[in-house]
């Protein structure tokens, strides 16, 4: 699809972050195209070491996951554009050409995540997350397993995954890694200040 297009050149493919970023390292495009949820290496990692390896390549994210704990960190990695798979071709395209001149594309869904975020209150309300649930959270966030929770605050593996899923619902998200995001960013969790 992109290769029929006039003033799109298509100079190489891969299938995870890791081949990405030796492609990228290859061929030195102008724009990569990069989903964020692959197989080892994931799109955040990819944009954060095209940043340091291949400054000039612009990133543009094509990706199903449009909440504010998926587009706030890619564009703070280096993400120039934000795009949503299920958007029409000519909107990939313009994406595309915007993104190789240094313009910034996002999705409107993407966008409005975004100015809900900037929007949103600087700190929570008290209370939403308890006690124990930032104490579970911070050593989640330390890279901690669930076993090594359990066994650091003496509870059991089950309740620990409660705890987990009690948090991802007071704070809107689906995952350990976008928990620790957003709990950072509104200055839940002891020792990180908020961006």
């Amino acid at each position: 699809m992109l290769g029929e297009q006039p003033d799109i050149e298509v100079v190489g493919e891969a299938a995870d972050g890791a081949e990405a970023l030796a492609v990228v390292g290859r061929t030195r495009p102008d724009v990569v195209l990069s989903d964020l949820r692959m197989p080892g290496m994931d799109g955040l990692a990819l944009i954060e070491r095209l940043a340091e390896t291949a400054p000039r390549a612009r990133v543009l994210v094509l990706t199903t996951y449009d909440g504010a704990a998926d587009v706030v960190p890619a564009i703070n990695a280096g993400a120039v554009g934000y795009l949503l798979k299920d958007s029409p071709r000519e909107e990939l395209f313009r994406g595309l050409r915007a993104a190789a001149h240094g313009r910034s594309v996002l999705a409107p869904t993407a966008a409005a995540r975004l100015i809900a975020r900037v929007r949103a209150p600087a700190r929570p309300p008290a209370g939403t997350l308890s006690e124990r649930e930032i104490e579970v959270l911070t050593l989640v966030a330390g890279g901690a397993s669930n076993r090594e929770v359990a066994a650091a605050l003496f509870l059991s593996e089950a309740t620990v995954k409660t705890h987990l899923v009690r948090i991802f619902a007071k704070l809107g998200v689906s995952d350990r890694t976008s928990a620790v995001v957003v709990a950072g960013e509104r200055g839940l969790l002891p020792g990180r200040d908020r961006p």
